[in-house]
This record gives C-alpha cells, structure tokens and sequence, in this order.
C-alpha cells in the first residue's frame, strides 16, 4: 500500500520496534522496500511491518522452565533447524481443526471500515480423503463496491502456511539480518528469495523472524512471486503483501494464526482501500477415529 494514502494513516497501527539498532532497522527498511518496489524515505517509516491487535500478543506458553540461550551457532545451523520444525508443523496442522475467519474490508475517507465481506469455513475431507475448506458459516457481505463469493477466495488456500521447509530451501538464498524483539521474543531475522521464478509455481519473497532461543518461525512478511510477477491471493485485489502472526498450541507448535494484507482499489476512478485479514482460532486435535469393535465369533454348535 502506498505511504500517501491518506485514508489508511489512521487505521494502521505502526510497528513496534524493541531493543533494534537503528542499522538493523534500516536494513529492514530497505529489504520492505523492495519488496514494495518503490523506495522508503524518512517520514515512510511506520510502513513497514504492522503490530499485530492486542489479542495477538506473542508469548511463549508452556510449563517447562526456559532453557539457557543457545551458543552463537552458523546462520546455517539455525536455518536447518528452523526448516525442519517447519516441516514438523506442517505435518502437525493436518491433525488439527480450527475456524479459520477471512474478512475483507473497504475504508472510507474517514479511515473507517465502510462495509465487509466476512466468511467463515473450517478444514475438511471429501470423500476420497482429499482436505477442503468447508464453509460453517453463511457468507455475509455490506461491501460497496465489491460483490464476492466464497469461490472467489479460493486463491488463499494455495498459499502455503510454511514457506520455508526443508525440501524448498535448496530453491532459496537465506540471508541473516540481525536480532529483532517481536514482543516478548527475541528473534533473528532471516530474509529470504528464490534463486529462480517459475510459471506454475509460486516462490516466497520476504523476512522470517525466528524464535532466538527455540529456533521457530514465530512471524514471516512477504509475497508470493512467479515468473509473472506478484501473486494476488483473490483475482482483481491488490492483496499480496501479508504480514502473519503464529500462536504456540499445545505447547508445541507455532501455527499461523493472524495474516493481514492492506492495499488500494483502483475502481471507475476512485481509489478505495481494502484490507484483508485472515484469523485461525481455536484449533483442536482431531478426534482419532474409533477401532471398530472385532464381533465375537459365532459359537460352534457341539456335534450330537
């Protein structure tokens, strides 16, 4: 979203930097910047990477004491071991079920949502085991300019919830920072792009914050590229820049469970803008299915 917009200045809360040197800040900054493609001056600042709302605090929960901050290891030990709770968790997620709430908003001069399309679906599996998004609640819909279905968000399913697995770093040039406090947590920030685009598959362009102590993705900030150019999540929205939060569940996985992406609608000569944020709550694992019980065998009658 362009800095000038002046309906947005209001409504976006600026990002919260602890215990960051102004240099760290600056390369962050300049990374955002390209990634917007338009270069950040002074007073641009506050645009980068959102705060999240108050009840998207980060914090660690758990019963465990902390152990000791781990030893200065190679920015390569640490990518290795962040890639492969990445992989852990993606296989986590699927035995889990939560409501996942997408609302997409237009603002007015004001800065004030001015109407909303909400939607509400919960995962699934069809018949032949294949997982879907199953709508629980009925669309409801106060937008003025736009008119949406539910089939016309299907593009955020094809975005992947961890970008940076341990088959896909080979296609990535993974470089360090620095250290960031997000919140309560100190993290090292890693900013990653792929060597090479293609035409079917789409690659993550962004910054990764990474969990200083436990080695986990707890926030990532980018966009989906293909040899196209940006990928927009939902045809006609300018939404492919997504800043995501990730909540601990069960004490042991850090699933993504806030993503907000802000832009400005370019319709009949008025620009409009637009905000999309996606929610994940209450996951739960997913009950395991019951054995069925083995019937007695039939009594053999005794021979006369």
């Amino acid at each position: 979203m362009s800095a000038s917009n002046p309906y947005m200045n209001q409504a976006r809360p600026l990002p919260r930097y602890k215990h960051g040197s102004l240099l760290l800040r600056g390369v962050v900054l300049v990374v955002l910047a390209a990634m917007h493609g338009a270069p950040l001056h002074a007073q641009d600042a506050p645009q980068g990477p959102i705060a999240p709302p108050p009840e998207h605090h980060v914090n660690r929960v758990g019963n465990v004491s902390e152990p000791e901050a781990p030893p200065s290891l190679p920015e390569t030990e640490i990518i290795k071991h962040f890639s492969g709770k990445e992989d852990e968790y993606i296989l986590s997620r699927t035995r889990y079920t939560y409501r996942k709430t997408i609302r997409i908003q237009e603002f007015g001069p004001d800065g004030q949502p001015s109407g909303e399309f909400v939607l509400v679906t919960q995962p699934g599996r069809d018949a032949d085991g294949k997982p879907f998004e199953k709508v629980v609640e009925k669309p409801r819909s106060t937008l003025q300019h736009l008119f949406l279905r539910s089939e016309d968000l299907e593009g955020l399913q094809r975005i992947p919830a961890f970008p940076l697995t341990s088959s896909q770093l080979a296609k990535y040039d993974v470089k360090y920072l620095g250290k960031e406090q997000v919140d309560e947590i100190e993290c090292y920030i890693f900013q990653a792009k792929p060597k090479m685009v293609e035409r079917v598959k789409a690659y993550f362009d962004g910054i990764v914050w990474v969990d200083a102590k436990y080695l986990e993705v707890v926030k990532t900030y980018g966009k989906w590229v293909t040899d196209q150019g940006d990928m927009h999540t939902i045809a006609d929205l300018p939404f492919s820049l997504f800043e995501t939060y990730r909540e601990n569940v069960d004490e042991k996985y850090w699933f993504p469970n806030y993503s907000r992406s802000d832009g400005t609608l370019n319709l009949k000569g008025l620009e409009i803008p637009v905000r999309l944020v996606v929610k994940w709550t209450d996951f739960k694992p997913v009950p395991s299915a019951p054995q069925a019980a083995t019937p007695p065998a039939a009594a053999t009658p005794a021979k006369p």
